[in-house]
């Protein structure tokens, strides 16, 4: 369920901080219909009680020479606690893992792997993930063409 509290002026900054994290305050204000000093103020809300979680920069992943992803599900040996610390230390600790789910299913996870080329991506599979000798199985699915990505979140559902 939304958060009751964002009105209409928060819904407008955030959209607009969605699509340019470097918009100034005049420009959230002029977004949004209001004076600058009450727009930074509630930026400034929105920051402080954590619906503005961070700033960053969105990288294309090719010009950094990562032009392979993939989807790789994962089935853990056991459900036993120590193993899902294992495996949930590893994760937080792996750069070339940058989205992990725990999901309902056959599988346990779901991971989005970034690598330079296929033989990188089956390098750290291999070495990295099922080395780690906590796996039962894992399924690779590879991205042929991306169609659609977005950080933005809808904010009138």
């Amino acid at each position: 369920m939304p958060d009751s509290t964002l009105d209409s002026f928060d819904r407008s900054i955030l959209r607009t901080l969605q699509n340019d994290g470097k918009a100034s305050v005049q420009d959230l204000a002029t977004a949004a219909n209001m004076s600058t000093s009450p727009c930074w103020r509630r930026v400034r809300k929105l920051e402080e009680n954590g619906t503005i979680s961070k700033y960053v920069a969105l990288l294309d992943a090719k010009k950094v020479g990562l032009g392979t992803q993939a989807y790789v599900h994962i089935s853990l040996l056991d459900h036993k606690e120590t193993t899902i610390i294992a495996f949930d230390r590893f994760v937080s600790k792996e750069e070339q893992i940058v989205e992990c789910c725990s999901i309902t299913g056959s599988d346990d996870y779901l991971l989005k792997i970034v690598a330079r080329d296929p033989e990188d991506l089956e390098a750290f599979l291999m070495q990295r993930v099922l080395a780690l000798g906590i796996v039962r199985s894992s399924t690779t699915h590879f991205v042929l063409r991306q169609k659609k990505q977005s950080t933005a979140l809808p904010l009138n559902l």
